[in-house]
């Protein structure tokens, strides 16, 4: 575990989801995804669908692709035989369309350089397996502003599962009411929840297609400006900025309006 550092600003650690926070990813998601289903014989899904299913990694991803355009429910797909042959199809079009139509999100760039200037511990938290995270994370030139990468497949599980960001209050020695996490969906939310630390969220991302705000995070930014240490302030006298309240046992139940409950 590292010796705690104090910073200045009102969190010394921040950890952020990738795809619809710090990254626009869709369109290059939908290439892949729609290039594995015009091989396989079916229709092709539109950008706002398949924005729709980002979340949860991309073998979930496929999953419920196949399923809308196979007419099949989800737990069909994941038992079918032949599925693993449809994911090779669609790991081989992501490698060769990842990192090619994303882009960072207005003002990520100068915030993140900001904050790290500023001594804050910076982690990646995402649902992307490794191998993704860090060709989208190499093709923007961000991979040096954060202290480590926690992918889908880094550790046993993933969001909304805690760990991760457990594993890195314990890491860096920061208190929970230090600490922030970023991102764009309930799945955030509830991370964040579970783990007892203070959440902000952006209204831009993919949320399963509802308004962030049904979510209650502690704050909805507009954009990453609100992340600039000018922005944040000081530190208050307690240590605590936003809301971090007590860790919640986990659970996760998806409502259909793609938050939890």
């Amino acid at each position: 575990m590292s010796a705690p550092a104090r910073t200045a600003l009102p969190f010394d650690l921040m950890l952020f989801d990738l795809d619809g926070t710090l990254v626009e990813t869709a369109p290059e998601i939908a290439d892949a995804v729609n290039d594995t289903l015009t091989e396989l014989g079916l229709q092709p899904a539109s950008l706002e669908q398949v924005t729709r299913w980002i979340g949860h990694g991309t073998r979930e991803l496929l999953v419920q692709a196949l399923a809308a355009r196979q007419g099949r429910s989800a737990d069909a797909v994941r038992g079918d035989a032949g599925f693993a042959a449809a994911e090779a199809v669609f790991q081989r079009h992501y490698e060769a369309r990842c990192g090619t139509r994303s882009h960072p999100y207005p003002r990520v760039v100068e915030a993140l350089q900001a904050l790290r200037a500023a001594g804050v511990r910076l982690v990646v938290v995402t649902n992307k397996e490794a191998r993704y995270t860090a060709r989208v994370l190499q093709a923007h030139a961000l991979e040096t502003l954060f202290d480590r990468v926690i992918s889908g497949d880094t550790l046993p599980v993933k969001k909304p599962n805690p760990l991760a960001v457990a594993d890195s209050l314990l890491r860096y020695g920061v208190d929970r009411s230090r600490a922030l996490l970023v991102g764009d969906s309930s799945i955030d939310v509830a991370t964040a929840r579970h783990a007892g630390i203070a959440v902000w969220c952006v209204p831009y991302g993919y949320n399963m297609g509802e308004p962030i705000e049904a979510c209650a995070p502690d704050r909805v930014i507009a954009d990453f400006g609100a992340l600039m240490p000018s922005a944040l302030g000081p530190a208050t006298a307690s240590g605590r900025h936003g809301c971090a309240p007590a860790p919640q046992a986990f659970s996760f139940t998806p409502t259909p309006s793609g938050c939890t409950p």
